[in-house]
């Protein structure tokens, strides 16, 4: 037996490592699974090159429970450690024994898909346990066992063993007094289902009863038979190559993912690249609707099967945020914090990779099928649009399939669509003006309007409309966008001809006032135009600029950031050539005059969905009463 101090650079290595190894302490059984399974799948290559003589038999690594002890013992039968072994690998903290395998055996082990550092990784274990031993035998027969155990400061014990007889590693902690939720089986079954479900060795956890039937009918018996809970998936979808997967597969691995979700994805993109990088993984579009609150942190990021992490922000571009799936790089650092993970330069380079894919993807579903692209698209858009807005790289891609949805359900690229109303939506300055509706049914009326003067109208009704509408116009300073209730439909398109108006400019001044005193001010301003006579005598617009202001303050950006929640403005545009406004202006009776006001002022707040409360009440019976 021999003792001795593990060589680390400073005597208070093992508070930093119990506190600030790493974020959360509950990794360290990621860590101690994902060991075993390197020691497994080194033992594998070794066989596979010759190099071992170790019948390989039953790899499944065992996870087991002992409350009344106390103890946690994860076990493999793997390539195992000899005394000299343990002392290298083991009291030389931080020296990687993955990385020393991989550089020797770099021209033979491809494919052995080595995980981890065996080093710090295993010292996270004492974050939950007070002592730590290892029991462990090397696959070479000429190899004495080795025991290993520490207490949780530098010193050490080692020393050859019998207690293990077969090859492979058994890991054993003792648990700490504050934390023996590591001794709860759901808590452990849980852990190993957030990190380990994808392994690529069997893990055991405990054992579980199933039903066996035989026969048929009368015939038919059941047995209860108890076997090997085996918690994880070995050789999940995203690890196989896509010709070798139907539609069916893919379905079935979403549900594998997210086993309460009921919507089926609306397609996915596998990933598969062995170059400039290592990159797998099967990325799925969920639908989103509009207005719905976006989930994210669906996207599982996974090193060599082994889980790192579901929160992606800052890690992949925010939009991508919002699709679900998985990612898997050998280059990705086994690292839980997220600033290394942000800084890392190979995750950069993978980062702006998966973003081209989506943007391929995207393009060739547009191209091959069109019309199913089209059925999809309110469903997708959101993501699309918040890409085209975070990132200009698939800005410039999404703009060849991003699609523009008009009021009769037909679909345009912009490029198309501004060709389509190049001739006929231009104004006297030579800006074609983009007309839209945000409710097809809500602003049917103003709907129209524009239809009526052989305008077309889009339909826009995302929450990010605003701020793409902004992006598109910055792009071509003779493009602008123009909500269809954002003013008169001669003023949303000013032509050179001129209406003529029925009241005088003296008249005019006259009646604005009076108006006026029957509006709030400061919500409503009044404004008097000639427009065509068989046009309504009231109406309400929504200003264009603060309108689109108000919905980007409320969404982010746009500049509105701390100026406080922007107040509703609207105009109260007055028809000064229709016959009620002549009306009113000839009305001698100030009662009968102002009751001819409100009743058309609240037409037009009803005909705006803007009549509420006690206001819509009164109006509604007051239109009763004169039913009688």
């Amino acid at each position: 037996m021999s003792t001795g101090k593990i060589n680390v650079t400073a005597d208070n290595i093992f508070p930093i490592i119990k506190k600030f190894l790493y974020s959360d302490h509950e990794i360290f059984l990621r860590e101690l699974v994902s060991n075993a399974v390197d020691a497994t799948q080194k033992l594998k290559t070794l066989s596979r090159i010759g190099e071992s003589d170790a019948e390989l038999g039953d790899l499944t690594i065992q996870v087991k429970l002992d409350k009344e002890n106390k103890t946690l013992t994860i076990s493999d039968r793997g390539i195992g450690m000899s005394p000299e072994e343990v002392d290298k690998y083991i009291n030389q903290l931080a020296f990687s024994g993955a990385e020393e395998f991989v550089k020797k055996y770099d021209d033979k082990a491809d494919g052995a898909a080595i995980i981890g550092h065996f080093g710090l990784g295993f010292y996270s274990s004492f974050m939950v346990a007070k002592k730590v031993e290892i029991f462990s035998r090397s696959h070479k027969a000429d190899q004495p066992g080795s025991y290993w155990s520490c207490e949780g400061n530098p010193e050490f014990e080692l020393s050859e063993s019998d207690v293990r007889s077969d090859r492979g590693t058994d890991i054993v902690l003792h648990i700490n007094d504050d934390s023996t939720e590591f001794l709860e089986e759901s808590r452990i079954s849980e852990l190993l289902k957030k990190y380990c479900r994808f392994l690529p060795v069997a893990i055991q956890f405990g054992e579980k009863e199933i039903t066996e039937t035989e026969g048929e009918g009368d015939d038919k018996k059941e047995t209860k038979k108890t076997v090997a809970d085996i918690v994880n998936v070995t050789d999940p979808a995203w690890t196989k190559a896509p010709a070798d997967l139907e539609n069916e597969d893919y379905k079935a691995f979403y549900r594998q993912l997210y086993p309460f979700t009921f919507e089926e994805p609306l397609f996915h993109i596998h990933l598969n690249v062995d170059y400039p990088f290592d990159l797998n993984g099967i990325l799925f579009f969920p639908r989103i609707k509009p207005n719905m609150d976006l989930q994210r942190n669906k996207i599982q990021l996974y090193q060599n099967q082994v889980f790192v992490t579901d929160n992606l922000e800052g890690i992949v571009p925010d939009f991508l945020t919002l699709l679900h799936g998985v990612i898997d790089s050998k280059d990705i650092p086994l690292n839980v914090s997220r600033s290394y993970l942000q800084a890392d330069g190979a995750v950069k380079k993978i980062s702006g990779h998966i973003t081209k894919k989506v943007a391929d993807k995207l393009s060739s579903l547009y191209k091959k099928d069109r019309a199913d692209f089209e059925s999809k698209w309110n469903d997708i858009k959101m993501i699309i649009e918040y890409g085209m807005l975070s990132d200009e790289k698939f800005f410039d891609k999404a703009q060849k399939f991003a699609l523009y949805q008009s009021v009769d359900d037909s679909y345009f690229t912009f490029e198309e669509y501004i060709d389509k109303i190049k001739e006929t939506q231009k104004d006297k300055d030579g800006n074609l003006v983009v007309l839209y509706a945000a409710h097809k049914e809500g602003q049917h009326g103003y709907i129209k309007k524009a239809q009526n003067k052989g305008y077309d109208v889009l339909l826009m009704d995302g929450p990010l409309v605003s701020h793409l509408m902004q992006k598109l116009e910055g792009g071509d300073e003779k493009v602008r966008f123009a909500r269809v209730d954002s003013d008169s439909i001669e003023k949303l398109i000013p032509k050179d001809e001129e209406q003529v108006s029925l009241l005088s400019e003296e008249q005019k001044e006259k009646l604005k006032p009076i108006i006026e005193e029957q509006v709030d001010k400061a919500t409503y301003t009044v404004v008097m135009e000639s427009l065509d006579s068989s046009e309504a005598p009231f109406t309400i617009t929504v200003p264009e600029f603060m309108r689109r202001m108000k919905e980007m303050q409320a969404t982010g950006g746009g500049g509105m950031m701390g100026m406080g929640d922007m107040p509703d403005m609207y105009n109260l545009v007055v028809n000064t050539n229709n016959p009620l406004i002549t009306k009113i202006m000839d009305e001698k009776d100030e009662a009968q005059r102002n009751a001819l006001i409100k009743r058309g002022k609240d037409l037009a707040l009803l005909a705006q969905n803007l009549l509420h409360g006690e206001e819509l009440t009164n109006f509604v019976e007051e239109q009763f009463s004169r039913l009688n």
